[in-house]
């Protein structure tokens, strides 16, 4: 029978994925399941694209993007961190294709990555797509949350390995890597030639130092030839997740090739969705602080409330959007997760979806009004007592 090659038959599926399909459909199920927010795109954002279409901007772009995003990216992501030339700036299709370019750019058959984990599924299978293996390095989970045994991830990046990539803040623990940490490692990184592919989606939803505008970057401490990718999406910070919109900061050198790939990808992103992009990066700082203020906030009552159930270990994570907490008795966080679905109507996501180190926990984005998240609680209570009953 024809099928697809062998590469791509051992992807794993989306075990996500999976407890979504078993609940689609059903009205009365709470979906917390995906990292999407609950809020339309802003009005503002919604008629840049219009006012384009309007215009007539249904043509193709160029394959980097076009040039005043290009501009406006390059003094967004100057303000966040060091100043970026729009020589190194590259739009795509969204976060996702931003992360399988920069892959595909250089990453080939028979190389080493090597990716800390628990980590969204995506981001681990990309690699073993064109042929590569993958190494993971699970965080530590103890009474202060997720951390990173620096030590062990160094020991594992070994000369030879060609790139490590790196999800902060971190889908789905909240993990937040430190400066010490990120120097040490683009120290190392550098020694042995090693490429670091950050995934920043959730940089601006950090939840640390008050003064913070963003979590700690690679970006920051990068100079423009090192061996640094950064990954983003317009998806989280500005609620644009239908719009398939991303970037990636480059070397200068590496970016030609990125668009070579862009245009046997995609050929370009949609001129009247980038035009939505530069309002969104432009006007969006306040959409940005009102979310992120909010997040905060649905973080601090959820975490509190899942602390209130015996047999939950939660601790409240310092960035991103999910919860990731553990469920005692829980060895099959899928079936768990499925039976919350069935029994509960609540739609949450297995831990089991995020690698071997997440069995046993399960992620539940809360981007989401209190009251929702109250109702959520309220029958995770009630399906964790019928189990002991």
């Amino acid at each position: 029978m024809p099928a697809a090659r062998p590469a791509v038959q051992s992807l794993r599926g989306s075990k996500i994925r999976e407890v979504a399909n078993a609940g689609f459909g059903d009205r009365d199920v709470l979906p917390f399941w995906f990292g999407e927010p609950d809020e339309v795109t802003p009005d503002f954002i919604r008629e840049a694209a219009i006012a384009a279409l309007r215009a007539g901007d249904t043509f193709y772009t160029h394959n980097l993007g076009i040039a005043p995003l290009r501009e406006a990216l390059a003094a967004y992501v100057s303000r966040l961190h060091r100043p970026a030339d729009v020589e190194r700036i590259v739009v795509t299709n969204s976060g996702m294709s931003a992360l399988m370019l920069a892959t595909q750019a250089i990453v080939g058959p028979g190389d080493r990555v090597v990716e800390v984990t628990p980590l969204w599924p995506n981001l681990v299978e990309i690699p073993k797509i064109l042929g590569a293996s993958v190494e993971c390095v699970p965080l530590d989970f103890g009474p202060r949350g997720w951390t990173l045994d620096l030590d062990r991830l160094l020991a594992a990046l070994t000369p030879g390995t060609r790139a490590l990539y790196v999800n902060s803040p971190n889908n789905p623990t909240g993990w937040t890597i430190d400066r010490a940490a990120q120097q040490s490692i683009l120290d190392h990184c550098r020694r042995n030639g090693i490429w670091t592919v950050a995934d920043d989606a959730y940089e601006r939803l950090f939840y640390g130092a008050p003064a913070a505008a963003a979590a700690p970057s690679f970006l920051d401490l990068a100079a423009p030839d090192d061996r640094v990718i950064s990954t983003n999406t317009f998806s989280k910070n500005w609620l644009m997740t239908g719009w398939r919109l991303g970037w990636l900061v480059a070397p200068p050198a590496l970016v030609p090739g990125i668009g070579k790939l862009i245009e046997y990808n995609t050929s370009c992103a949609q001129g009247f969705v980038q035009r939505a992009g530069i309002a969104a990066v432009t006007q969006g700082e306040p959409v940005v602080a009102r979310f992120a203020a909010r997040l905060r906030s649905a973080r601090d009552f959820l975490v509190g409330r899942l602390r209130e159930l015996p047999g939950i270990e939660a601790h409240s994570p310092p960035g991103a959007m999910y919860a990731f907490f553990r469920v005692d008795g829980v060895a099959d966080s899928l079936a768990f997760c499925k039976r919350l679905v069935a029994e509960a109507k609540l739609g949450l996501a297995p831990g089991a979806a995020f690698g071997p180190e997440g069995e046993g926990f399960v992620r539940w984005c809360f981007a989401a009004s209190e009251a929702r998240l109250a109702d959520g609680v309220a029958r995770l209570e009630r399906a964790l007592a019928t189990a002991r009953a």
